[in-house]
């Protein structure tokens, strides 16, 4: 209620009058212009959509507060990225659960002033100026005059029609002047960003917002006329979708091409996952998976290298809101941790949840438990790594020979049988030879003969000629029945190409015969035949078995693709500078490190002379040593003193290989001469004090080039390195919150120089949110890790597998990175293995990386041989990498698709119900 006196200044209470009544209705009716400085972003902008704000004629603007940091809006990717995130987590989709029509209707409203632009609205960080009590606006009323206000007045229904609110209205001009310079001021400011787009297409969505209550509904959905049940439903409201943010089409698309293969191709999905490391197979692959599971009636199983087995579990669990249940050897483990203990190996086949997930070493070792998985029938199975499942008779001329299949390529093609739909991802279906390529799609083949045919098949038969003409090594034939061959086993379906939709009606074969009858040819009319003549070439190159199965995108093709529909690449491009790469950028040693790396040389060669296979034990030392001299003193001390302690470093797990994780039965003594060798690197050592000069380099990064500033991930592969560095760098950074991310709860964090013990959830959140910029990680715990937030990285040692490279720089160069360019450190000492490796491979290793995407596992030989003094047969090993790319990579496949604006919602307990219902 106003003042009685004529004055520039009134007051309203909401005790007295509702304030949209006596207040806002009235001013901004035929308003000009709304300029507003609101409270919290996501409350002020749900509810600002009111009957009053349609009165407004003019532009309505609106600066909202916001709990992101300064560094969420560094970039406008960032920035978009961020807002999304805190959106979604406020959980909107909730408040129109419970605000029913009502609430969907002033959604619907909002987003018509969204769209149309009447309605504009920015986000301001609030720790640029506190979070913002200071609610006001300048209102140009409908005769062009403006008053002005301030209150307790969020911008929301509630604000302004049920809380307890004080009001002060101003119209003079010295007032209106001072709450408009505010506004301005917060308006302009350098870090207020615009809504992000996802979160005005977000509004759309939840003002139509529906609830599939049931698994059953979903399938068979009446409302699009039984067609097929729609993914989207299943996902648009998960955490990769809410929490995250969200998929890129490449990922989208294989998710709906393999749920559309299962539900309608006779051999339902069988494809190869052949993507570069860091373009997100495993959450692909997570998401097919469950559709599938959702889908059909029996059980999913992923088989996956024991390094990874809890990475699936847990994206599954972090990502999609997924249940499943890891199997250790002896019992299932759930998500929650919760422990099924067996009586015996068949208590594989009782799986509390319907997704299973098990180690391959199962298989490759041939244990008893995964002999009990081949009498089970599967609605998928999903196979990570599947570059492990290889022949063992890998060499030139031997390409037509049959197959002589290591131990987990065999299973596979007993477990091909026993799955509707099988899923294998490898970031190198290729290593050294194009027949590992057709390997793979034999594995496939054993459950389809839609794969490669049926027995008698060319693409099965003659597996070289297959290559050859792929490749176009060998001249197509000529003979018309010789051309039919190839083409009619297996018959590409009707919906690739019009020509095939014809030749099918020709012969009167629908989609589920995947094979034509060789006598076939003679009942073709001579049009069909001519068309087959003249589609042979397109047919080799784009429509072979090995284009049809295999789907590789690359980052660069993503990065230079556009995107029809946004008009941008379908990936954004992440761009990184490597650092350490030159020759004289090697890392010198000073005397003493440089007598006693040789001395651990002479060792390893001895030893190795002694103990044959097992590459791993023979160079451990090698391998420890060249990541710091802290880690090669620990190992030499412990080997001195007992075999016990050194398998405290649990080399199982180190192993870049399972199959090269030491034995039951090796050799555990040392010889007179191995241990004097050890006795002397071991006092080498302890006779000097100087510090290792890695570390001047690491401390060179973070404060002379400000990679602290940037977030720095530094890793290692030993745990005996990580735990070193940290404790030189609480000295140098006291002030520095620096973790640890690693196994077995050895993760933590250093706080006023004080090591505290906690989650590695924790350490995830507090990287995600800022709190901490400085973080060192072990190669075995961090797969799957997401450090988008981080935008350097350092290498404090360079694994001899190869492949862990590439997954290192893959925590950083990710979809969803905040920077535009990383910053990449690769660190090794003069004269080390990984030097002489460096100067081996150095003028072949980006062609091979262009080639292949990654460099392929195989060269870690490479490092064994010259640790081993065998350099004559290293450069063998990287001879034999092909010069070309064995296919032109013509087989990279995307094409938008729309999940963002999906309306209905299958309920998280209906899913729930079918996922945790186990291995029946």
């Amino acid at each position: 209620m106003g003042e009685t006196e004529p004055s520039p200044i009134r007051r309203f209470s909401s005790r007295r009058q509702r304030l949209d009544r006596s207040f806002l209705a009235e001013r901004l009716n035929g308003a000009k212009a709304y300029d507003r400085i609101a409270g919290y972003f996501s409350g002020s902008i749900i509810e600002t959509a009111g009957e009053t704000l349609e009165t407004v004629e003019g532009r309505i603007r609106v600066i909202c507060n916001s709990g992101l940091d300064p560094s969420d809006v560094a970039t406008a990717r960032a920035a978009a990225t961020a807002i999304r995130q805190e959106w979604c987590a406020t959980k909107p989709e909730e408040a129109v659960e419970r605000g029913g029509d009502a609430a969907k209707q002033r959604l619907s409203r909002l987003h018509e002033f969204l769209r149309s632009g009447k309605l504009e609205v920015r986000v301001l960080p609030d720790k640029h100026f506190g979070l913002v009590h200071g609610k006001a606006g300048v209102i140009t009323l409908a005769d062009g005059g403006k008053t002005s206000f301030l209150g307790s007045v969020n911008e929301t229904h509630s604000g302004w029609a049920l809380n307890y609110e004080l009001m002060w209205e101003d119209a003079s001009p010295e007032a209106i002047a001072w709450v408009q310079e505010e506004f301005d001021a917060l308006w302009t400011h350098h870090a207020a960003v615009p809504l992000a787009e996802f979160v005005i297409e977000d509004v759309a969505r939840l003002s139509r917002r529906t609830v599939v209550s049931s698994v059953g509904e979903w399938k068979k959905p009446e409302q699009t006329g039984g067609a097929d049940p729609d993914p989207a439903e299943v996902f648009i409201e998960t955490p990769v979708y809410r929490r995250q943010a969200g998929l890129w089409q490449h990922q989208k698309y294989f998710v709906k091409l393999a749920f559309d293969a299962h539900l309608h191709n006779p051999g339902g999905a069988r494809f190869v996952l052949a993507d570069q490391v860091g373009l997100g197979k495993t959450i692909q692959l997570a998401m097919a998976a469950e559709l599938m599971a959702l889908s059909g009636s029996r059980p999913v199983l992923v088989l996956a290298p024991k390094s990874l087995v809890w990475q699936w579990q847990a994206e599954l669990m972090e990502l999609l809101g997924t249940p499943s249940a890891v199997w250790t050897g002896n019992r299932w483990v759930d998500e929650h941790e919760v422990e099924y203990p067996t009586s015996g190996p068949e208590g594989i086949k009782q799986c509390p949840r319907l997704i299973g997930i098990v180690p391959t070493s199962r298989a490759i070792f041939e244990c008893e438990d995964a002999q009990h998985l081949k009498k089970l029938n599967f609605e998928c199975v999903i196979v990570d790594e599947a570059h492990n499942a290889r022949r063992k008779n890998l060499g030139e001329g031997k390409d037509n020979e049959k197959p002589e299949p290591n131990n987990l390529m065999k299973f596979l093609y007993e477990i091909s049988a026993q799955t509707k739909s099988m899923l294998l991802a490898t970031a190198t279906p290729v290593q050294l030879r194009p027949i590992e390529a057709w390997d793979l799609l034999d594995v496939l083949s054993r459950g389809s003969d839609a794969v490669l045919g049926g027995a008698w098949s060319r693409w099965r038969q003659r597996p070289e000629d297959s290559l050859g003409l792929v490749m176009r090594e060998i001249d197509p034939p000529d003979d018309d029945l010789e051309r039919w061959e190839w083409v009619r086993a297996p018959l590409p379906p009707r919906s690739e190409h019009r020509d095939f939709e014809l030749i099918r009606r020709a012969l009167r074969i629908d989609d589920s015969d995947v094979t034509a009858d060789g006598s076939a040819w003679g009942r073709l009319r001579p049009p069909d035949q001519s068309r087959v003549r003249q589609l042979f070439q397109r047919f080799v190159t784009d429509h072979n078995p090995f284009i049809r199965h295999i789907v590789r995108r690359s980052r660069k093709y993503l990065e230079e693709t556009i995107d029809p529909e946004t008009k941008e690449p379908f990936l954004k491009p992440i761009k990184v500078e490597l650092f350490g790469e030159d020759d004289d950028d090697a890392i010198k040693l000073p005397p003493y490190l440089k007598d006693a790396y040789e001395t651990a040389e002479a060792f390893c060669r001895e030893l190795g002379s002694r103990v044959k296979g097992a590459g791993f034990l023979r160079t451990l030392l090698l391998r420890r040593v060249g990541s710091t001299i802290a880690a090669g003193k620990s190992t030499a001390e412990q080997m001195l003193g007992s075999w016990r302690d050194l398998d405290q470093l649990q080399l199982g797990r180190e192993a870049e290989d399972e199959s090269d994780a030491p034995r039951a039965g090796q050799s555990k003594s040392l010889t007179e001469s191995e241990r004097s060798l050890l006795e002397r690197f071991v006092k080498a050592l302890d006779a000097n004090t100087e510090r290792d000069p890695k570390y001047a380099v690491v401390l060179e990064c973070l404060r002379d080039r400000s990679w602290l500033d940037r977030g720095c991930i530094i890793f290692s592969q030993y745990y005996d390195s990580v735990r070193w560095l940290a404790e030189q760098l609480i000295n140098d950074f006291p002030d520095e919150p620096i973790a640890i991310y690693a196994g077995s709860g050895r993760s933590g964090v250093y706080r006023d120089k004080r090591f505290q013990v906690c989650d590695r959830e924790e350490i995830k959140a507090d990287v995600a949110r800022g709190a901490l910029r400085l973080l060192l990680g072990t190669d075995a715990a961090s797969e799957g890790l997401n450090l988008q937030r981080l935008g350097t990285l350092i290498n404090l040692d360079l694994p001899w597998n190869p492949t862990r490279l590439e997954q290192r720089k893959g925590r950083i160069q990710r979809i969803n990175q905040r920077h535009d360019v990383v910053l990449i450190y690769n660190m090794r000492y003069l004269g080390s293995v990984e030097d002489r490796v460096h100067e081996l491979l150095s003028s072949r290793l980006q062609g091979i990386f262009t080639l292949f995407g990654q460099v392929p596992d195989v060269l870690e030989d490479v490092w064994i041989d010259l640790a081993m003094g065998e350099e004559e047969h290293a450069r063998r090993v990287i001879d034999a990498v092909p010069q070309k790319h064995p296919f032109e990579v013509r087989y990279n496949a995307v094409s938008p698709v729309n999940w963002e604006s999906c309306e209905r919602v299958l309920a998280r307990a209906a899913k729930d119900e079918i996922l945790r219902a186990g291995w029946q």
